[in-house]
């Protein structure tokens, strides 16, 4: 039991009761679970689910370590680029039941079956490609540590030359202000004198290594817990002022998981519930509900169960309960954890289009940096319950030191740039500007 709490790192947790773990804390002990088990054949269905970065490529090797100790390994994951960070044998997609590709990585990687079948191509993967770049399978494109640049290299840099407007957020008047806030749990200090402000219409992203603090901090937003020290205030008033079901009407939060959100069986029900508990006069709750599941798409299914529909749709059920209480900012905790890329673009391009339409404030908590690049502006990051910076995300992705304190990892844009000898910063930030206005001209 031990070293395989030290496997994954959670030696120091041995007794914790499962309740007191972190989503990614409990992930690593389900890994720690399988490995002294007497078996020849391991699944590991969405290991890296609620993994930060780092810890996710310490699951991919411990995953890679068991299949070489003579085991037969299958695993079930969407994010194909961090599971190719160690060879894969081969890769089986599957569609609708049935199987429409069985073949090696490097196979899959130069064909277009990914995007076609919602699954997210490696960043590299698309960086090459909008350069105009045809990859061939025969310059092993499944790993970027090893893939042959060679043919690629001048149209890159061209790309890379190419002048793109920059990307300005409009940020509206703040909203939050934290101010040197800190809190304990049984007196162990896991949020340490930190303070940052929101503004309205900003799309931030708090992401570090698990445990790092960055849900207790959603929780001190809501007000679900207070600060021991310091001071959070919303619009210029100390929230302490408010109730938490006042805060909640200014702050939404809504979970990894919707169905820890949901107690009605019928979509509609679900989403009037908060304002009958208001006393809100039905008239009103009419009105509020019939926008609310407009804004969510939603309200032609306004009489369905609940447990009819799909996860993206539950999802989009909790988020319209939060938006009937008309919230200036929404938090929302691994929006994406084990959604296939079809699925993650739906629910990804519906939070931008509340954010862009309605001015409404997001903040994500997520591991996912692909999430962070494609549709934040900002990145708080969190590690050991400090707040270790605070800045555009392609600034975050391409500070070496913030990466290690973190538990991030160089994204495969970083390691391209590294290898075609551009500054990884000025790269990252040349492919966000591209991919957004690729999407905007869609």
């Amino acid at each position: 039991m031990q070293t395989a709490a030290e496997i994954v790192g959670m030696e120091h947790f041995l007794g914790h009761v499962p309740y007191e773990l972190s989503g990614g804390q409990k992930q690593k002990v389900a890994l720690a679970g399988v490995i002294h088990d007497q078996v020849s054949i391991l699944i590991f269905d969405e290991p890296l689910a609620s993994l930060d970065p780092k810890a996710g490529m310490s699951a991919v090797n411990l995953i890679d370590k068991i299949h070489k100790q003579n085991k037969t390994v299958i695993i079930i994951e969407h994010r194909l680029e961090d599971v190719l960070y160690r060879d894969v044998d081969r890769i089986i997609l599957l569609n609708e039941g049935r199987i429409v590709f069985d073949g090696t990585p490097d196979a899959i990687s130069s064909s277009d079956l990914l995007k076609k079948y919602g699954i997210r191509e490696p960043l590299y993967i698309s960086a090459i490609k909008n350069s105009g770049c045809v990859i061939n399978e025969a310059g092993h494109p499944s790993s970027i540590f090893d893939m042959d640049l060679s043919t690629f290299e001048d149209k890159l840099r061209i790309h890379q030359a190419i002048e793109l407007k920059k990307y300005i957020p409009e940020m509206g008047e703040e909203i939050i202000d934290v101010n040197h806030v800190s809190f304990a749990y049984d007196n162990e200090l896991v949020v340490k004198d930190i303070s940052f402000k929101i503004y309205k219409g900003e799309k931030v992203a708090f992401v570090g290594k698990n445990g790092a603090g960055k849900s207790t901090m959603a929780k001190l937003l809501c007000g679900i817990v207070r600060p021991k020290d310091g001071t959070i205030s919303i619009r210029e008033k100390n929230y302490l002022t408010y109730s938490i079901k006042e805060i909640g009407e200014k702050i939404g939060f809504v979970m990894q998981n919707p169905n820890q959100m949901l107690v009605k069986d019928i979509i509609k029900d679900e989403i009037e519930m908060a304002l009958i508990l208001r006393n809100k006069s039905t008239q009103e709750i009419d009105e509020i509900v019939e926008n609310s599941l407009k804004m969510c798409g939603l309200y032609s299914m306004r009489n369905w169960p609940v447990m009819v529909v799909s996860y993206g749709q539950l999802k989009r059920i909790t988020i319209a309960a939060m938006l009937a209480l008309q919230p200036e900012v929404i938090i929302l905790d691994e929006p994406t954890a084990g959604q296939d890329y079809y699925h993650y673009t739906e629910i990804m391009n519906f939070l931008d289009e509340l954010n862009k339409q309605y001015g409404i404030t997001i903040i994500f908590i997520t591991h996912d940096m692909h999430l962070a690049i494609e549709y934040t502006d900002r990145a708080i990051v969190f590690a050991d319950g400090e707040k270790i910076a605070d800045d555009s995300v392609f600034k975050v992705l391409s500070n070496d030191d913030i990466i290690k304190r973190a538990n991030l990892k160089q994204t495969s844009l970083y390691t391209l740039a590294s290898r075609l000898k551009i500054d990884p910063e000025l790269y990252i930030q040349h492919f966000i500007e591209y991919e957004r206005m690729v999407k905007s001209h869609e």
